[in-house]
């Protein structure tokens, strides 16, 4: 039991000696946490930007906390989403405005001066893979995908990106990085 003892405090002095205790330690000043309102885009690195991501399965109805206060979610009939005031908004993939024959990318987004929220649908192929935006300045945002069990010829997109003037471009592309299709960025 001696020798039990021995060793318990042999290791625990160890760890003592090892990290600084918390009562007198100099410790380095930790750097101040950004301001939400200022956080960065993600930026997408080459390698990044050419992994498929991974399509999200969601029941119709789930509700998909998209970060910054908004929310999406699918139906049936298509994507709904909410800003952080709770306007809902909605897109069909249903009333004909879409043709789901060929594969295609629709864009909405809403803002400020410190930020933007983007999403739309991916749609008319069985093989999506990611999606991306381009700013004007080339950062690469990669959006969350998701889609509904048993509708697999379309889904839902969306990513925050940084404030911009401009609407980036939004690309979307195989599983094997191949462009399927691509809406062009628009200059104010």
């Amino acid at each position: 039991m001696k020798k039990y003892l021995l060793a318990a405090a042999g290791v625990v002095a160890a760890a003592v000696i090892a990290a600084p205790s918390a009562v007198g330690a100099a410790q380095a000043p930790a750097a101040p946490a950004p301001a939400p309102a200022q956080a960065a885009a993600p930026v997408v690195t080459a390698a990044a930007a050419q992994a498929p991501a991974r399509i999200r399965t969601v029941r119709p109805g789930e509700r998909i906390d998209a970060g910054q206060g908004y929310t999406v979610w699918l139906t049936a009939d298509g994507k709904h989403w909410a800003d952080p005031d709770g306007f809902e908004n909605f897109r069909s993939v249903v009333d004909g405005n879409i043709d789901r024959s060929l594969p295609g990318v629709s864009h909405q987004s809403e803002g400020g001066p410190v930020g933007a929220f983007h999403s739309g649908l991916f749609y008319g192929t069985r093989k999506a893979g990611r999606v991306v935006l381009t700013d004007a300045g080339g950062h690469r945002t990669a959006a969350t995908l998701v889609a509904l069990p048993g509708h697999p010829d379309w889904g839902v997109w969306y990513a925050h990106a940084g404030a911009s003037k401009d609407s980036p471009s939004v690309t979307l592309y195989d599983r094997a990085g191949k462009v399927l299709a691509e809406l062009p960025a628009r200059t104010s």
